[in-house]
């Protein structure tokens, strides 16, 4: 059984992979998109929004409901494949942790 400075150096070290983890979210990229690639909106994993594209074909002010529409989609698809891969990294980062049985992180 480790000691209670072994825990707490353990913890320590995991909260600074944590940190590393959490800082490397933005740098991993994903794009959403709707109406069959229409509307792309790209952001990091973090969920901060690098960039939006509209199809020209959509630029006119018949569509203005649609574009926004598509604009609210492409957004949820982007922010849920961004959970998607901060899920994936977070995982992989608390796999290679030596931690005590049964330790969960806040994540």
């Amino acid at each position: 059984m480790p000691s209670l400075e072994e825990i707490m150096q353990m913890a320590q070290n995991a909260q600074a992979e944590l940190q590393k983890a959490q800082d490397n979210l933005d740098k991993i990229e994903v794009e959403g998109q709707s109406g069959g690639g229409l509307v792309r909106i790209k952001a990091s994993a973090k969920g901060r929004i690098i960039g939006v594209s509209i199809d020209e074909s959509l630029l006119v002010p018949s569509e203005k409901t649609m574009v926004e529409d598509l604009i609210a989609a492409a957004l949820n698809d982007t922010r849920a494949k961004a959970d998607q891969a901060a899920a994936a990294e977070m995982q992989k980062m608390s796999s290679t942790l030596p931690l005590p049985p049964g330790f969960q992180m806040p994540f």
